[in-house]
């Protein structure tokens, strides 16, 4: 190509050579290095006046150097009057930190595309970001290229049988990836995810039949014939009010006869001539505002037996009743227990420490207390604290308009999870939605970065879903710490696939189950299309 110059930053010169040797060109002569002082220095050693500039500077261990070493590349190109600086990062630097993770929190992804933009970068070429949201951080336009296609064309060429597989994905931020490749594949997909182990479910308020029955008002004709059929006895109170009538009706007896008695020995005495005085009535004084006189026992009586008569029956109307069932705003456990139905292909079990335990395996949290009092309360209090839904004003609210919003499953990241199962609660439950049952799947994420949530997935396909092959599928292998020995350890993980975006680290063909796919063939299509100004629209489909 004419006009054209690529250069290569020091973190990933063999992508570099490679993109170069598809395009039939030669890495520019640029000198890197630093001072005694640790200060990068960048002598750019060909012209570049009115021609375009692609610098390919992927992420690596010394991710600071290779960030600051990019800016000082795409100053000094703008400075040689280039025509264009383009910045080829397959791995986007700092791209998990592209929200808040705290109210101090720094969202470091944006930052990092001020810097770019200030040292004058006029495009942006990338392969699948962390957060898609990430391209709207630049002022530039940006191409975030896929690995879809190289993925989708590994697995039909090198997957026997591959047709018979299932897409999982292992958190729920990447439900969109996975079904997108379900799609390409025409395949089946499911999902994993962890939660904390729950024991008691009326530990929380948000928890509380309580709580979801107050969220809405259901209309019960909707619900007549469900409630007829999954309705539990409600409490009769028809004896209580009898023998409360029956009271009433002793006591009024009781003084009549009493008036009675009394009447007839006014006359006897009368009979017998003795004297009775008359009784006159004295003037009625009335005081304003003046105490009420206390009540005799058997009107306090009365009106106590009146009052629990009125509670027990608005409690028979309110609380007693079969609670009308609604899918939005009511738990699955419970709708489970009104009608009796259960979820299919749903497989729970126990994660403790990051591995996949079986059900009668001591509790680490049982262990850890003295026996007395409950492990669910001694969790909270050390876990979790006061339940914050106690206090806000949200649980007052229709949950699916708590806040003007819902849920956005994409919050929950792969750091996200990783940060979960490692977190202070040393147990948690993990859930499989999906059928693998004597199946391949294919666990599919953005990266690989820790184990821990690659060999909890892959354990519970295997061991509780009864899959048969497991293929662990990331863009970016940047394994970190241990990973890669663990993963080659584990016994339900057959292949870790990767591409080449992010530098492998030495001897990497040492792992046996390691498969690299090259991505240069992507970034190369990418720059010649970006230089000759035609659509990269058919880099994201799929050719059979």
């Amino acid at each position: 190509m004419r006009d054209v110059e690529i250069f290569a930053g020091s973190s990933h010169i063999k992508l570099t050579e490679a993109i170069c040797e598809r395009l039939g060109a030669t890495p520019a002569k640029c000198k890197l290095g630093k001072f005694s002082n640790g200060e990068t220095t960048v002598e750019i050693g060909v012209s570049v006046r009115n021609k375009d500039v692609f610098i390919v500077q992927s992420g690596c261990e010394k991710i600071n150097d290779a960030v600051m070493e990019l800016l000082i590349m795409i100053n000094a190109c703008k400075g040689g009057s280039a025509k264009s600086v383009t910045a080829v990062l397959p791995y986007f630097p700092y791209s998990r930190q592209s929200k808040k993770k705290s109210h101090r929190g720094a969202i470091t992804a944006r930052m990092l595309a001020n810097l770019l933009s200030v040292a004058g970068v006029d495009h942006i070429i990338s392969v699948d970001l962390h957060a898609s949201q990430m391209q709207g951080f630049f002022a530039q336009p940006v191409d975030n290229l896929f690995a879809e296609p190289l993925i989708a064309r590994w697995i039909r060429l090198n997957v026997p049988h591959w047709r018979h597989g299932v897409v999982v994905s292992k958190n729920a931020g990447g439900s969109k990836r996975v079904t997108s490749l379900a799609d390409t594949l025409k395949l089946n997909f499911g999902i994993v995810t962890t939660e904390r182990r729950r024991k008691n479910p009326f530990k929380h308020i948000s928890e509380s039949a309580v709580f979801f029955d107050t969220l809405e008002v259901v209309d019960d004709d909707d619900h007549a014939d469900e409630s007829q059929h999954c309705s539990p006895p409600s409490y009769d109170i028809s004896q209580k009010r009898e023998q409360s009538k029956k009271n009433k009706e002793n006591k009024q007896s009781k003084k009549e006869r009493q008036k009675s008695s009394s009447g007839d020995t006014i006359k006897a005495d009368t009979a017998a001539g003795a004297s009775v005085e008359p009784v006159t009535k004295e003037p009625v004084i009335k005081i304003e505002h003046a105490p009420a006189e206390p009540e005799s026992k058997e009107q306090l009586q009365e009106a106590s037996e009146e009052a629990i008569e009125q509670t027990f029956s608005g409690l028979n109307n309110l609380v007693l009743q079969p609670p009308a069932i609604k899918n939005s705003a009511r738990r699955p456990s419970e709708r489970f227990e009104w009608n009796d139905v259960r979820a299919e292909d749903v497989i729970t079990g126990r994660l403790v420490q990051g591995q996949l335990v079986d059900d009668d395996y001591p509790s680490p949290i049982l262990s850890s207390t003295s026996g007395t009092g409950s492990i669910d309360a001694d969790l909270d209090l050390a876990a979790l604290g006061p339940d914050p839904m106690a206090s806000s004003i949200a649980s007052f609210t229709q949950p699916e308009h708590a806040l003007g919003g819902s849920y956005d499953a994409a919050d929950a990241s792969s750091d996200d999870e990783e940060d979960k199962i490692q977190g202070i609660i040393p147990e948690r439950t993990i859930t499989l939605v999906g059928d693998v049952k004597d199946r391949i799947v294919f666990i599919i994420d953005d990266m690989i970065d820790t184990p821990q949530s690659w060999v909890a997935a892959a354990e519970t396909v295997v061991k509780r879903g009864g899959a048969k092959t497991v293929y662990c599928i990331a863009t970016h292998g940047l394994f970190g710490e241990d990973c890669l020995n663990v993963m080659d350890e584990c016994d339900s993980i057959d292949k870790v696939i990767v591409t080449n975006t992010f530098p492998l680290p030495k001897g990497f063909r040492k792992w046996k189950k390691l498969v690299v796919i090259d991505s240069a063939a992507l970034l190369s299509e990418g720059i010649r299309r970006h230089h000759y100004g035609e659509s990269l629209s058919g880099l994201f489909s799929i050719h059979d």
